[in-house]
């Protein structure tokens, strides 16, 4: 709560309105509204749906109509025919010939199928549907993404917001340090060393001062960019929640678990991993597409056509008319294909060793990284706590110090510098809280169990600390885009 004072009394300083308290679950409702991210998402959701219907309809039958018109000429001729008629001997060695020039002509056709068998189009389904849970599963990846992105910049805001007040406030002391030295000096109380050595100090802080509201600034506007917020109206950023302070660091320590189970809840559920294998399901099914086998088709065909030519000849006026319809069954089965169908599957299957390679890769680097970050913080909760005792026992020099100083057993340089120390470490504490924050959301996304609720608990101090996931059954669902109520 002190902290969360101080943050409106130095937006205040700043000559900024009354601004409304926000916790990093605020800013990932605002960015899950606004951002480009997740519009991105749903693009990819829906586009995974598609591929989806694609795959229901793969063995829908077709239908094919043409038809065309034209100028047309025909000559037929036959030699060594025979023929008969009713009451009479056959006749053998009889010719015939017919001819039109450029007579109006027309063709028309229909033409149905339905696939009974194909190993291609089985795998073609196959593959439909594993790109549909592929882009679930990359519309996830993106919201994911967009969490830790919006964590980032709500934590370096809240850094910029608490770095700032905390140099006011030393710019503050230091200022008021520099007038007693002023007046001890004029009552001839202390040497004039003091004033130069305190105007230093107030020109140093002033600096540092002046280069925070620069960093602010840029981390309001990075947030706004985020959020939607108006980075001229900021909100008021709750701090991240306590990691340390004596049980309560031995509790988060023990809510952690061990890294096994965070291991294999990143086996089953991390995101990364979950694409990558999907990946090599659909290079599979890509290489089951182009084997020899896989082009033989036996389909259920009924077809219709006809056509008309009518005109003059060399034996005067003419005209023929042809129809034709069929329906049966077409089996088609490839015997030579001049070797590129090989070849192609040669490259199909390389690929797939190579998505499988990449999976490999993947788990190496997750394993590496949820290893890193459960280190951290393990280590991050005896930091909070050293952190935590070197700010009380700055604190306690601070008091000393200007007790001290009022009785004239300590310079005022002494007493500068204790004020320095004293807010150098809460600032410390305060970013290890940040990135022990940001190092347990990242954790979470690792095992796949980043949400709403994770995000909350970042700033609030009454949410229970995430634990270590149980061992899963089988992958969960990827993360749902549509927004919570």
């Amino acid at each position: 709560m002190r902290k969360l004072l101080l943050c409106a009394a130095a937006l205040l300083a700043c000559g900024v309105g009354p601004a409304q308290a926000a916790d990093l679950r605020d800013a990932w409702l605002a960015a899950r509204q606004q951002h480009p991210g997740m519009a991105a998402a749903a693009a990819e959701r829906a586009a995974g749906n598609a591929r989806r219907l694609q795959a229901d309809r793969v063995w829908n039958p077709t239908v094919a109509a043409q038809a065309s018109a034209g100028a047309m000429g025909s000559r037929t001729s036959a030699q060594g025919a025979a023929f008969s008629l009713p009451g009479s001997a056959p006749v053998a060695g009889v010719g015939f010939e017919t001819s039109m020039h450029s007579g109006p002509g027309t063709r028309w056709g229909v033409d149905a199928r339905m696939p009974l068998y194909s190993p291609e189009r089985s795998a073609q389904e196959r593959q439909l549907r594993l790109s549909a849970d592929l882009s679930e599963l990359q519309a996830a990846s993106l919201q994911q993404q967009l969490m830790l992105q919006t964590a980032e910049r709500y934590f370096a805001a809240v850094l910029a917001e608490q770095q700032h007040a905390l140099l006011v406030r030393q710019q503050q002391a230091t200022d008021r340090a520099l007038q007693e030295a002023r007046d001890r000096f004029t009552a001839g109380d202390t040497p004039i060393t003091d004033v130069r050595e305190a105007q230093a100090h107030a020109l140093a802080t002033a600096a540092q001062a002046e280069a925070a509201s620069v960093d602010l600034q840029i981390a309001r506007r990075a947030l706004a960019q985020t959020t939607g917020w108006d980075p001229a109206a900021p909100q008021v950023l709750r701090p991240p929640a306590p990691v340390g302070g004596n049980t309560e660091a031995l509790g988060a320590a023990a809510a952690l678990g061990p890294v096994t189970s965070w291991l294999e809840g990143a086996a089953q559920e991390n995101l990364q991993l979950r694409t990558q294998a999907q990946l090599v399901a659909v290079a599979a099914q890509e290489a089951a597409k182009a084997t020899q086998g896989a082009s033989t088709k036996v389909d259920l065909v009924g077809q219709a056509g006809g056509e008309h030519l009518s005109g003059a000849g060399r034996w005067g006026s003419a005209s023929n008319a042809a129809r034709q319809f069929m329906v049966g069954v077409q089996i088609q089965v490839p015997l030579y294909t001049g070797g590129q169908q090989d070849a192609r599957a040669q490259e199909l299957l390389r690929l797939q060793d190579k998505a499988q390679a990449n999976l490999d890769s993947a788990r190496l680097e997750v394993t590496q990284q949820v290893h890193a970050t459960w280190l951290q913080l393990q280590a991050g909760v005896a930091r909070a706590r050293a952190l935590e005792a070197a700010l009380t026992a700055a604190q306690a020099r601070l008091d000393a110090t200007q007790l001290g100083r009022q009785v004239g057993d300590r310079t005022t340089l002494e007493l500068l510098r204790a004020t320095n120390d004293a807010l150098q470490a809460e600032s410390q504490l305060l970013a290890h809280r940040a990135r022990m924050a940001q190092a347990r959301l990242q954790l979470l996304a690792l095992a796949g169990r980043l949400d709403d609720a994770a995000l909350q608990a970042a700033t609030d101090a009454g949410t229970p600390a995430p634990s270590a996931p149980s061992a899963p059954s089988a992958p969960s669902a990827p993360l749902s885009l549509q927004p919570s109520s």
